[in-house]
């Protein structure tokens, strides 16, 4: 099978805007995460996805392969299903340009799940440990099955917490195995990538702003794997100082 990772990357941002190319320890943000990418023992190509010149010409600046989407493209996996049009490609992650500290393993166990278990999606989550991130919008939290897919993403605190035995947030003790932040890497097979962009928005979707809630209120699954990983996503003028902070060290 054919794996590839795509990135895709738009200078737009309401809250920092040309996100992708903000300095971090020296580097684009958006160059921290090819690298990661390029890590990647299983994959066999990495794209960047862009729709903006700019992030084209800094990603060829070091070494990346660039391909240009129509700006008009409603989302981040529309531009990686335009992106993979006319090559190979069986298994496709789609990774978010905003990740500094994401490991090749954690890539390496979509790519290994999609293999072995002969799923159409799947995506990654840690145990959420922090009280600050159960509450806050920016941090996605997902609650899962017996069998390891995915009941629902919100950005609300889920599951809610009746009662102390279950480990109370605001104690700084939540219960690993119930509270599970989601790590924003999605997995798909070409055919249901397509199945996937061929959708129309969906209501959950619109009202959490989070696409994954699509395939869920469509009827499809999608396998969740619990990932040791404690890296984060650049949302936020806060995330951003964290992470050069962490980068300077």
């Amino acid at each position: 099978m054919k794996k590839i990772i795509v990135i895709p990357a738009r200078y737009a941002s309401t809250r920092l805007p040309g996100k992708p190319l903000i300095d971090i320890g020296g580097k684009p943000l958006l160059q921290w995460a090819y690298e990661g990418a390029c890590r990647s023992k299983l994959a066999d190509g990495v794209l960047i996805a862009t729709d903006d010149e700019r992030i084209k010409n800094a990603a060829l600046t070091f070494g990346a392969e660039a391909i240009m989407t129509d700006p008009d493209l409603p989302s981040g996996t529309d531009r990686v299903f335009a992106a993979i049009q006319g090559r190979e490609a069986d298994l496709i992650i789609n990774l978010q340009g905003d990740e500094p500290f994401i490991e090749p393993s954690i890539i390496d166990q979509l790519f290994s799940t999609m293999e072995k278990e002969g799923v159409e999606m799947a995506t990654l989550c840690c145990p959420l440990t922090e009280e600050r991130e159960y509450r806050d919008p920016n941090t996605v939290k997902v609650a899962l099955d017996s069998s390891g897919f995915a009941l629902y993403f919100s950005r609300s605190p889920i599951p809610y917490l009746r009662t102390p035995n279950l480990g109370d947030p605001q104690a700084g003790t939540p219960t690993p195995n119930l509270l599970y932040k989601h790590i924003g890497i999605y997995a798909f097979t070409r055919s249901f990538l397509q199945q996937f962009v061929s959708m129309p928005k969906s209501p959950l979707e619109e009202t959490e702003s989070l696409e994954q809630l699509r395939v869920l209120e469509n009827g499809y699954r999608i396998k969740v794997i619990v990932a040791d990983y404690n890296g984060f996503g650049i949302d936020t003028p806060e995330d951003l100082e964290r992470a050069r902070k962490l980068l300077a060290k």
